[in-house]
């Protein structure tokens, strides 16, 4: 509806006629004039409540949008915590292959004391072996002379420098690991006698005995230098008489 104007308005033209709207604040003065209403528009004018309203509503989305901006920092952390796993499976791959290697270099230096071990101990032997082969290449010869000095023992008790001489001569022989062997009355064992012959039978013996000593044996420790040579003699094979 319009409302015809008031006192001092023009009457509308025949062209459109803009509506007015008639605040709707204070009520008609006395004149029948309404007095306009001062209050704010809510949704006009810069300081308005709409724009309180819409500028509150901006803040709040700015806030609200500013929140997924830390995010990432809260994610970044909680990312590391959810890599942490990954991280410790590595480092203990790393553990796994580093005790594989130290087996694997414990094994080598096990095999390499073994070879070692090996090597020291054959080393020993051989040296052992070439002292021994040394003692025999010089205490062999001598065996020679022994044997003239029991032959001359046998004719004669040795008197003087010769029995000197004869018993410094054993005494070093021994010292340096020579003994003597054979006696009569030992049974015959080929190992170390060597059998120049067979003179009979004795009813007094059980097995092949040494009857006599031709020359006396000679080892080094339980190395034989020089098997002893002796007459031997055979048990009776039948009934006696």
């Amino acid at each position: 509806m319009t409302q015809e104007p008031h006192d001092g308005a023009q009457a509308p033209s025949d062209g459109p006629v803009e509506t007015a709207e008639v605040p709707t604040g204070s009520p008609a003065g006395p004149g029948g004039d309404a007095s306009p209403d001062t209050s704010p528009d809510p949704g006009q004018g810069p300081g308005s409540f709409g724009d309180a309203a819409a500028e509150m509503a901006n803040e709040t989305e700015v806030e609200s949008g500013a929140e997924p901006e830390s995010e990432p920092e809260a994610n970044r952390g909680r990312h590391v915590d959810e890599s942490a796993p990954p991280e410790n499976e590595a480092e203990a791959d790393e553990l796994t292959l580093a005790r594989i290697a130290v087996a694997e270099r414990t094994a080598d230096l096990q095999r390499l004391q073994a070879e070692f071990l090996n090597y020291k101990r054959r080393v020993e032997r051989d040296r052992e072996l070439i002292r021994e082969n040394s003692t025999y290449a010089v205490l062999a010869p001598i065996t020679e002379v022994l044997d003239t000095i029991d032959r001359a023992r046998e004719h004669a008790p040795l008197e003087d420098g010769f029995k000197a001489v004869a018993d410094q001569l054993e005494r070093v022989v021994a010292g340096l690991g020579l003994s003597k062997f054979g006696e009569v009355g030992d049974p015959f064992d080929p190992t170390i006698h060597e059998a120049l012959s067979h003179i009979g039978e004795d009813p007094e013996v059980q097995v092949t005995t040494c009857k006599v000593i031709a020359k006396a044996g000679y080892r080094i420790n339980d190395r034989v230098v020089r098997a002893a040579q002796v007459l031997v003699v055979d048990p009776v094979s039948g009934p006696t008489g």
